[in-house]
């Protein structure tokens, strides 16, 4: 199928104003809260809904049953990333990338020989969120320091990043099954180039704060995944779209009064 013009020219619009969104409330809010909002369903929307456009609701809503476990491979992600980033500077970032796409490519791999159920990928990501969680309790919180302003080479290069993450996975779901459809769309797309920008302005530290806090989030994007999985067959992309970030929001002001409430009784 031939994408128009005009949705391309949207992915590309919608997910560098997402990266910079982000790269914008580390540098000026915290990376613990960037972590949070790193996991509210941003790239995985994006490219759900391009697929359900590009392809149909039906195999967008199937490759959502599989995004649901295809999160755990995210987490992955992050934690191959803390393991290989030894330095700051490209090559931190080199040794990132590529300790954290091996990790997620070999997560990918397992994830899709699974014929997933809605409630077997679920729990599977609900297992990787403790496991990751208990793993990073001794990553200390930095916070990243105001820069005051973007540089067009930081721009360009957030711009890149999110724009041919998108464009690769919704052009690969042309051609692949659906469980893949699905993993790849629980890739970071937004968090992924955040990372990188952050690290090369930043440093290792803020972003091993922003990976510790990523599990956290990522029960906004069940609930998006799961919504999506239930409706977009049914009512369509738009009222699907919708519900779905009416669910991930919900969860998201639960999950932060939660933790208002636990931070008052701490202390």
């Amino acid at each position: 199928m031939d994408v128009p013009l005009h949705w391309q020219l949207a992915k590309l619009l919608i997910s560098v104003g997402v990266v910079l969104g982000l790269s914008v409330i580390a540098e000026r809010v915290s990376p613990r809260v960037a972590g949070l909002l790193s996991g509210y369903p941003l790239g995985t929307a994006i490219a759900l809904f391009f697929i359900g456009l590009e392809l149909s609701p039906q195999f967008a809503s199937d490759s959502a049953v599989h995004t649901l476990a295809g999160f755990t491979a995210t987490l992955a992600l992050g934690g191959g990333y803390l393991l290989a980033a030894r330095g700051d500077g490209l090559k931190g970032v080199a040794q990132g990338t590529a300790g954290g796409l091996a990790a997620w490519l070999a997560a990918s791999s397992l994830l899709t020989q699974v014929d997933f159920s809605r409630l077997g990928g679920t729990l599977t990501t609900l297992a990787a969120i403790i496991v990751f969680t208990w793993l990073y309790r001794r990553v200390p919180d930095v916070k990243a320091t105001p820069k005051g302003g973007f540089s067009w080479p930081a721009l360009a290069l957030r711009a890149g990043l999110a724009a041919g993450i998108i464009f690769l996975i919704t052009g690969l779901a042309h051609v692949v099954p659906s469980a893949w459809a699905g993993v790849m769309a629980a890739f970071p797309v937004t968090m992924y180039p955040f990372l990188v920008i952050l690290h090369l302005t930043q440093g290792a530290a803020p972003v091993a704060t922003v990976i510790k806090h990523y599990p956290a989030g990522l029960g906004s994007l069940l609930c998006y995944a799961l919504v999506v999985s239930l409706t977009y067959a049914s009512l369509g992309l738009w009222p699907g779209t919708l519900l779905g970030f009416a669910a991930a929001t919900l969860w998201l002001l639960s999950w932060m009064r939660v933790q208002q409430w636990w931070a008052g009784r701490r202390s």
